[in-house]
């Protein structure tokens, strides 16, 4: 997988995926642990450019809540999100196959990078063939074995002209509807109307579903006057002031540098 940064022209979007909160991440799949969770159905890997980049993204900010990597301290010279490094805080292994190998790679890498870096890095794209053996290969197929597993996905194949396609639909769309549900509670009856009061992973959560090109699909359910005022408060969200409120938040820069690295691309 190979994909660029930059948000794609608009295209069908056969590929859902949503976050819920108290879950955990890459969807209560691959370990116990309680943190972010993505659903995914249709043709994973194939339509929707933002997912694979959206997906490293996420996997910095868990490793960054689970206290395993943080950002360089502010300096004169570094004060903005995107030109501070990332360090490795603990190398101690999370128990998520996913998370472990990021932090490897983390640890292992001569020089530190930014979090844009880590984020290009980890999805393969980059022109220095030494830097190759740091990308998570086969993230989303991995992400939804896993989800085959718990059955919350099924397996099944997809016949185009020229071949075939493995797809993976929900079969549990209770699930799907919860997290959903979760999603749109937090910008409507749960909504703290201030970033910085926002839990950390609800707000990981609308980060990430804008990274991924998803945010707009999962509101879309929404009657016309909660979608305007969903989408009105993930805007005040999304264009707030990153560097202010990554320096006023409690354990939220990588949250927002991740966020500065999507909509500077």
């Amino acid at each position: 997988e190979t994909y660029s940064l930059s948000p794609p022209a608009k295209k069908k979007q056969i590929l859902c995926i949503s976050y819920s909160v108290g879950e955990d991440w890459l969807s209560s799949l691959l370990s116990p642990a309680p943190c972010l969770s993505p659903c995914l159905q249709g043709y994973p890997s194939f339509w929707n450019d933002c997912l694979s980049p959206g997906l490293r993204g996420g996997i910095l900010i868990e490793l960054a809540l689970r206290g395993r990597i943080h950002l360089e301290p502010l300096t004169a010279r570094k004060k903005r999100l995107l030109d501070r490094k990332v360090l490795l805080k603990s190398a101690a292994p999370t128990g998520d196959v996913l998370l472990d190998e990021t932090l490897r790679h983390i640890k292992a890498s001569e020089s530190m990078e930014t979090v844009q870096t880590w984020i290009e890095l980890l999805t393969g794209e980059t022109w220095n063939p030494f830097k190759l053996q740091y990308q998570l290969r086969n993230v989303r197929e991995r992400v939804a074995k896993g989800l085959v597993e718990k059955g919350i996905l099924t397996t099944g194949k997809q016949s185009f002209l020229l071949f075939d396609m493995t797809t993976h639909p929900i079969c549990d769309t209770t699930e799907k509807q919860r997290l959903l549900r979760k999603l749109q509670d937090s910008l409507l009856e749960r909504w703290t109307g201030d970033p910085r009061r926002m839990d950390r992973r609800l707000l990981a959560l609308l980060v990430l579903a804008h990274a991924s090109d998803v945010l707009e699909k999962a509101l879309g359910g929404l009657e016309d006057t909660q979608y305007e005022m969903a989408m009105s408060r993930v805007r005040d969200v999304l264009e707030a002031d990153a560097e202010l409120e990554a320096a006023q938040g409690k354990g939220t820069e990588v949250i927002w540098a991740v966020l500065a690295a999507f909509n500077r691309a």
